[in-house]
């Protein structure tokens, strides 16, 4: 129904911390990846409206969530708070585990570029 929203909101925060940070921060590599993350978020909330599109769950006429047509809002937020929580949390697990592993990358491309 709406847990594609979630990781939309995460997306359009991560986008607005990255536009916020100073320059002087960017050393951090978990800062200077917030671009990534908001990627990953918008990419994957954009998918999955296409796929409620597509299911019927959101109409091109307002109120657009057939949830909120139907008067099931409270199964749309439990949903929301549920999978939606859950797949920016995982979306967000795995973006830490990218910075982590491009950052092990590059020291290691480094440190083997200083010892030649």
């Amino acid at each position: 129904m709406a847990c594609f929203t979630v990781p939309l909101a995460t997306a359009v925060v991560a986008s607005a911390a990255k536009a916020a940070v100073p320059a002087s921060a960017q050393s951090n590599p978990f800062v200077a990846k917030l671009g990534w993350l908001g990627k990953m978020m918008f990419g994957g909330s954009f998918l999955l409206a296409i796929e409620h599109v597509y299911h019927g769950e959101i109409t091109f006429t307002p109120p657009f969530l057939t949830a909120v047509k139907e008067g099931t809002v409270t199964d749309m937020l439990h949903e929301m708070a549920t999978r939606g929580v859950a797949m920016a949390v995982l979306l967000g697990a795995v973006w830490v585990a990218m910075v982590c592993v491009s950052t092990w990358l590059e020291r290691s491309k480094t440190a083997v570029a200083q010892e030649a």
